[in-house]
């Protein structure tokens, strides 16, 4: 008789702790296949520090094949799931396509950037969501910086050295925090013009920076960014992106390069291939995780809307915590569906937050003792090297030889504008050569000529990063389908282009409204 086939579709927080979990429960006793497009796990919690040259791009990542010596890794991105005729299929990195048979299934796709109906921003912005994100971030703000300090004229000086991050969620907020660090310690080595100094702004339609947490950590975030010189601008957001700039909606047009947009995630369009009831764009599931009508699926992450048992009538927000939470309750539940252990309903418990403000700062409270600075700031890192499945000494080796050396402040460039648009369903991959016209788009954060070159183709303490900030600016009730590029045509492979939406009239959502439960929560 065969082995039970295991299928996991996705290795983001929940998909990994499930394959780690199983190999160890089903010992031989099944086979445990992983769908993944890359070949390792990426510990989003660090990327703001990637993207400030803090730690090298390999340190945030584990590979799969190296800690899942019993799962079987295949790479390619899933374009569907036929529950009728149980397979799964996907397309390779070399556009392959094949099927997976299960007999049972994981989804653990995750998320994607969130998009709103708002002129400019796909032309215009770039997400914070994945490895080629985070590079390419670091080598445009290195860019402009270096630009800038050769700059003659006053005002494309002050242009490219003028940063707009919207979203004070966590993302939003430690991007901003560890970008004026970074782009400090540049100017230092490249002055600019008299009277001109690197220019962050965090934007946010809620009232108070990090809203989703208590209020000390809001304030010790707010106050050691505005000490710093972040320009925190509550209760403002984006009305318009255009080649030159952002237009706020407080009236005011803001000259920059670069507009990163950290406002939040919404599912994988994937989930939706299934054909079953949805809640705001997640797969609806019973508190063992598994789909009703079909026990042999199981979902998880981001993807699922699992039910709150500690919150009757509510779902488990899309975080990185309870993603990680939700894989080890799938794995067991699984493993009960074939006979081994029992089946548990999934259940949590707060244990605190953490985040990180760059240099010794950071806001927690561990235990719900509230910490700021230099202690807050240990016991962060110290929950980083706890929580990661690997390079631990890598990253703390990272972290000493940037407390007593500078940082290199270069640019690559590997990865181009044109290669990492807002607009895409895999944030984890950047786009391959060939996109048509891509490389001629102007604005900030877009491909300019320094970007493609002549011959460029066309907490517990966690922080949640599985899915950040989702609550503020939800215009609609159903993000997978009423966001720009949320409904993947049904032909279309994922990572395919979307069309980029056109100037719509902007509906803003109050802060609060639709909100999903705060990011981060355990």
């Amino acid at each position: 008789m065969s082995r039970p086939r295991i299928v996991i579709v996705g290795a983001g927080f929940a998909g990994y702790r499930t394959a780690k979990e199983l190999s160890g429960m089903a010992r031989g006793k099944a086979d445990i296949t992983l769908l993944n497009p890359t070949d390792y796990f990426l510990y989003l919690p660090l990327l703001p520090q990637v993207a400030a040259g803090i730690l090298e791009p390999r340190r945030v990542t584990v590979s799969l094949s190296g800690t899942l010596p019993a799962v079987r890794l295949v790479l390619g991105e899933a374009d569907g799931v036929d529950l009728d005729e149980r397979v799964v299929r996907y397309t390779d990195p070399e556009g392959g396509t094949g099927t997976l048979p299960y007999d049972r299934l994981v989804l653990a796709v995750g998320s994607v950037n969130k998009l709103l109906p708002i002129p400019g921003i796909a032309e215009h912005a770039h997400g914070f969501r994945g490895l080629p994100e985070a590079l390419y971030l670091r080598d445009h703000v290195t860019r402009q910086v270096e630009l800038a300090a050769a700059a003659d004229d006053p005002k494309s000086c002050a242009a490219r050295c003028t940063f707009v991050v919207v979203g004070a969620g966590y993302t939003g907020t430690e991007v901003a925090a560890h970008g004026q660090l970074y782009t400090d310690a540049q100017v230092r080595k490249h002055p600019l013009r008299e009277g001109v100094r690197p220019r962050w702004l965090l934007l946010d339609i809620a009232e108070r920076v990090l809203p989703e947490l208590d209020e000390h950590l809001s304030r010790t975030a707010d106050r050691t960014l505005r000490e710093r010189g972040v320009e925190v601008r509550m209760g403002t957001s984006v009305k318009e992106a255009t080649p030159g700039g952002v237009l706020l909606t407080d009236g005011e047009f803001v000259e920059t390069r670069t507009l990163v947009w950290c406002v939040g995630v919404r599912p994988d369009p994937l989930v939706e291939s299934t054909g079953q009831p949805l809640e705001r764009g997640r797969l609806v599931v019973d508190p063992y995780l598994q789909l009703p009508g079909h026990p042999e699926v199981f979902a998880c992450g981001d993807a699922a809307a699992v039910p709150d048992l500690n919150d009757p009538g509510k779902f488990t927000p899309m975080t990185a915590q309870h993603a990680w939470r939700h894989g080890k309750t799938a794995a067991r539940n699984v493993a009960a569906s074939l006979g081994v252990g029992e089946k548990q309903p999934y259940r949590h418990k707060d244990l605190g937050f953490v985040v990180d403000l760059g240099g010794a700062k950071a806001a927690a409270n561990p235990l719900g003792i509230p910490l700021s600075g230099p202690a807050a700031g240990a016991v962060t890192r110290g929950y980083h090297l706890a929580a990661m499945p690997g390079n631990r000494v890598r990253v703390a080796a990272d972290w000493l030889l940037d407390a007593v050396l500078p940082r290199q402040a270069v640019q690559l460039g590997l990865v181009r504008s044109w290669s990492v648009p807002l607009d895409t369903a895999s944030p984890e991959l950047a786009r391959v050569p060939g996109r048509p016209k891509a490389a001629a788009r102007s604005g900030p954060g877009a491909a300019t000529a320094e970007d493609t070159g002549a011959d460029a183709p066309g907490g517990e303490l966690a922080k949640g990063r599985s899915g950040d900030e989702p609550a503020k600016y939800q215009p609609g009730p159903e993000p997978a389908k009423s966001q720009p590029g949320g409904e993947r045509a049904k032909n279309q492979p994922r990572g395919a282009p979307h069309k980029a939406p056109g100037p719509v009239k902007h509906t803003e959502s109050k802060p609060g409204e639709d909100a999903d439960p705060a990011e981060g929560a355990s």
